[in-house]
């Protein structure tokens, strides 16, 4: 099985801020989140093999904490799991944005079809690299989002901070 899951939270999403590719670490409230999100995994019994994560420091930070407390593997860092370019909209805030003034914010940013063939090329690289494992994939909330509004034909809200959501296998092909 595999999943995704969002990384804790930072000053920036905090402050409801555009984060992309800028690396914010997480602030106590995140760390705090990590280890809760683990120690509910624990509690219901779920289990992990590996944990692998964005390069960016929340990600990777999240996943640690994750793996150390599930007792799971690190497995590692994936570029292609790094969040959503949005360029020069990075630092901006986005909250009470209207569509339109979201739309062009969303200008500069990485396109949503090059951010889901890259989601997909990093998510059936992890399953080659773990086969017959269970696997946390911790990323970031647009690439979560986006990825699994083409995969599945649904919209999904905003993902929350340290929410785990399962991928089915005809989406990884």
């Amino acid at each position: 099985m595999l999943a995704f899951m969002r990384h804790g939270e930072t000053d920036w999403n905090r402050a409801m801020r555009f984060q992309g590719r800028t690396d914010v670490p997480l602030n106590e409230t995140g760390r705090q989140q990590a280890r809760d999100a683990a120690q509910r995994m624990l509690d219901e019994g779920e289990s992990w093999d590996a944990v692998v994560t964005s390069p960016l420091s929340r990600a990777r930070e999240t996943g640690q904490i994750v793996a150390e407390t599930l007792g799971a593997e690190f497995g590692g860092t994936y570029d292609g799991l790094i969040e959503r370019s949005f360029g020069s909209t990075e630092g901006k805030h986005n909250e009470n944005l209207t569509p339109e003034e979201y739309a062009e914010l969303m200008v500069p940013a990485e396109p949503e079809d090059e951010l889901v063939a890259r989601a997909l090329q990093a998510v059936q690289q992890v399953a080659s690299d773990h086969p017959g494992r269970d696997v946390l994939m911790v990323t970031h909330g647009s690439l979560i989002r986006i990825a699994l509004n083409h995969w599945s034909g649904d919209t999904h809200p905003r993902i929350i901070n340290t929410q785990v959501l399962q991928l089915q296998e005809e989406w990884i092909g």
